[in-house]
């Protein structure tokens, strides 16, 4: 069965929606994740996500010709505003017609909040005909999903269809260093998995992204079992942002150059090729 394979579009932090688009289908990608990540992209605001910029998203899309099934707009859950904040990003994703938008849960100290919040959000999922995918973070700190363990306890306790997991092994390896199996763990998270971020690090004073199978995640150890659950997935490539030693992304100063970050697609896009059919 043929899923949805993207491509996000984290590596061209800098570059306008449109000019991106033109780049990720000269490399043969067919969908696009967009990604709205404070610390992962270039500074935005809620005005962003108004209804008139996403149709202006959704006609730069159409135009483009290619598709988007995930999206990636992380906060934390349990804030006071994220029903407000985040029922806003979902009605954007699905003006692009995304089945899927990934977010963090909770930092632990907001669980509270996190479960007042999570019905709510849920509810108006599933309106939208979307899954809410919960992302395991890599910044360090704790959280109701550190690991494929509390992330499957997690969506199990919530019991909402509209709530499952997008699990990153790339995050991994920086929130727990040392500490967890990436790719044993990915294994155990894929049944509770909507959707999946495919990103490899490698170890560099802190964490520094490169196309899946060139850094130490040990993705032959996870496509076959991505690939026989037929999960959808996105391959994550932030080439601008890198994570200190204490786990915390900072950002180039300026974009990477277009010819690089088209190597490096090419790159991701082979690999995957290798496992699943385009």
């Amino acid at each position: 069965m043929s899923i949805p394979i993207s491509i996000s579009a984290a590596p061209y932090d800098g570059y306008p929606f449109p000019a991106v688009l033109d780049s990720m289908a000269s490399c043969g990608v067919r969908f696009i994740e967009p990604a709205f990540i404070v610390g992962y992209t270039e500074p935005f605001d809620e005005a962003t996500f108004s209804s008139e910029n996403a149709r202006q998203y959704r006609a730069w899309l159409d135009a483009s010709g290619l598709a988007c099934h995930a999206f990636s707009s992380h906060i934390d859950l349990g804030r006071v505003d994220a029903v407000d904040v985040f029922a806003r990003r979902m009605a954007f994703a699905a003006t692009l017609d995304a089945r899927v938008i990934n977010t963090n849960a909770a930092v632990r100290g907001n669980k509270e909040q996190f479960y007042a919040n999570i019905g709510p959000l849920a509810r108006a999922a599933e309106a939208l005909d979307m899954t809410i995918g919960l992302e395991n973070p890599g910044n360090g700190e704790d959280n109701l999903f550190n690991n494929a363990e509390e992330g499957l306890a997690l969506i199990s306790q919530l019991g909402f269809a509209a709530v499952q997991m997008n699990y990153d092994p790339g995050n991994t390896a920086s929130h727990r260093p040392g500490q967890i199996n990436a790719v044993a763990d990915a294994v155990a998270a894929i049944p509770g998995c909507a959707h999946f971020h495919v990103k490899d690090v490698v170890t560099d004073s802190g964490w520094r992204f490169v196309a899946p199978g060139q850094g130490e995640i040990g993705y032959d150890g996870i496509m076959p079992a991505l690939a026989s659950a037929n999960v959808p997935f996105a391959v994550e490539l932030p080439l601008r942002m890198r994570r200190l030693p204490n786990a915390q992304p900072v950002r180039a100063a300026e974009p990477i150059p277009l010819p690089q970050i088209e190597a490096e697609i090419r790159a991701c896009v082979a690999y995957v090729a290798r496992w699943v059919d385009w």
